[in-house]
């Protein structure tokens, strides 16, 4: 597709600020600038060369809008391929909108969302993996989601699917031509390489669908849910790690009747974490709708933060106290088996080194059915902000950053989930044909589900719904 009108959009947040930058691209881009700026030392700016910045002003009929700097891109040398001019204002909402609505009459339409990005992926800028990773790119709040866009961005996921697109587009196109001698019955592929190549990129797929695990989460954020009875802190921790008075203290049970939410990036993986109500028996229909959004929480949480009150247990100190408590967390692990459960003993600092092992040993031990239990106890006080530190690593822990730290390829896309898990499905049933000796008609059948998955990756397989789902995204400008 080749565009024929030329678009115009903000680029940088709307509002006031310092600067701003309006961007136009398509093929009269530059004919268009250059009818509404004059430059100061009266240059032609149709006649400039491509990557130059020009000072001078924007003008409407005799009235001098502002005064700005121009940059030039010609044709290929652009982010979207074609003619871009950006314009670089003063930050005023007024003068924005004024020489947007003069490029507009001058011939321009406003763009779409993503519109910009989605004409660099037409004209072979980006392919549509890089396309989307922009969108990430944009949206990245922390060190980690940073990194995995930059990484797909420069397209180290592209050229992965890339390679292994192109090794088995060469044995399907060996398998084709068997077929165009079928009454000879030779075999032009070889079938034992063609098995270690479906053999490899087998392993291949297993390792990018096993890592959106830790990709989804590093780019959405681990949802982390602080559950505990009432009064035991809940608020005190959330406030103690982010470091502000963010959820109301109180010493009168119930005070939280609706979970808060807030953020905090730890060692450069996003979390998010859900104060909850305090869970017990109550009459309060407001509090009975807060309880029932902490297991609501509970349940969409990755993470759970079960706090327990040190100081008042060692008051107690009771068997049934224990008991009791070590019945709840029963609960929680047997109910939720796979998420990881914290056990955060608080107020440490009012109680003995002695009462603190007891507590972490009964506390700890278990008798859940589950192998694969991963729950774990750690001792703080959020009033007194110690052991807060150690919480945060004891949270980052459960973050494989392995992958990351290696700079291997991490998939963060959903739709790029989807598409690998059917590529895998395609290929197994390759390796299943090349084992039974499967004829190479029906093998062929097969090898294109996975060459057609491969290229909704990229882009070099996709249609018009697609693109307008994945552009939809976008902001505008961009």
């Amino acid at each position: 597709m080749i565009y024929q009108d030329t678009i115009v959009a903000l680029a940088t947040p709307s509002g006031a600020g310092a600067i701003a930058v309006i961007r136009i691209s398509g093929p009269d881009a530059i004919v268009i600038g250059a009818s509404v700026f004059q430059s100061v030392s009266g240059k032609d700016l149709s006649r400039q060369k491509t990557h130059t910045v020009h000072l001078g002003h924007i003008l409407d009929g005799q009235k001098v809008l502002d005064q700005v700097l121009v940059t030039i891109f010609k044709g290929t040398n652009s982010y979207t391929g074609e003619n871009t001019i950006e314009i670089s204002c003063h930050g005023s909402s007024f003068i924005q909108q004024q020489i947007i609505q003069l490029l507009l009459r001058k011939g321009g339409r406003m763009a779409q969302a993503g519109e910009f990005t989605l004409r660099a992926f037409l004209n072979g800028k980006l392919d549509l993996s890089q396309a989307e990773a922009v969108a990430d790119l944009i949206s990245s709040d922390n060190e980690a989601s940073h990194q995995i866009a930059m990484q797909q961005m420069r397209g180290g996921f592209s050229n992965e699917i890339a390679k292994l697109r192109e090794e088995l587009l060469n044995f399907a196109s060996l398998i084709e031509l068997e077929l165009d001698f079928a009454e000879e019955d030779v075999e032009f592929a070889d079938r034992t390489q063609f098995n270690e190549l479906v053999t490899r990129i087998e392993f291949v797929l297993k390792r990018l669908i096993d890592s959106f695990a830790v990709g989804n989460v590093i780019k959405n954020g681990i949802p982390v849910a602080i559950v505990g009875e009432p009064n035991v802190g809940k608020s005190t921790l959330l406030n103690a790690l982010l470091n502000e008075e963010r959820a109301i203290v109180s010493e009168i049970a119930g005070t939280t009747r609706d979970t808060i939410e807030d953020e905090l990036v730890i060692g450069g993986i996003g979390f998010r974490f859900i104060d909850t109500a305090g869970i017990r028996e109550t009459t309060d229909v407001v509090e009975s709708i807060g309880i029932k959004k902490t297991f609501e929480k509970m349940e969409q949480a990755q993470v759970v933060l079960f706090l327990v009150d040190g100081y008042q247990l060692s008051v107690d100190s009771s068997r049934f106290s224990v008991n009791t408590l070590k019945t709840e967390i029963e609960k929680i692990k047997n109910k939720y088996p796979l998420k990881a459960l914290v056990i955060v003993i608080n107020k440490s600092d009012l109680l003995s080194e002695d009462e603190l092992s007891f507590f972490a040993h009964e506390l700890t031990e278990h008798h859940s059915q589950s192998t694969t239990d991963n729950r774990q106890l750690i001792s703080i006080s959020a009033k007194e902000k110690t052991g807060i530190d150690a919480l945060k690593n004891t949270l980052l822990s459960f973050v494989n950053t392995g992958a990351l730290r290696n700079n291997e390829t991490i998939v963060t896309n959903s739709r790029h989930y989807d598409s690998l898990i059917k590529a895998l499905e395609a290929i197994q049933k390759v390796q299943w044909g090349l084992q039974s000796d499967l004829s190479a008609d029906l093998m062929s059948l097969d090898i294109k589900d996975a060459l057609f998955e491969f290229g909704t990756i990229t882009g070099q397989v996709t249609n018009d719904e697609l693109l307008g789902n994945i552009f939809a995204n976008f902001c505008i400008g961009k």
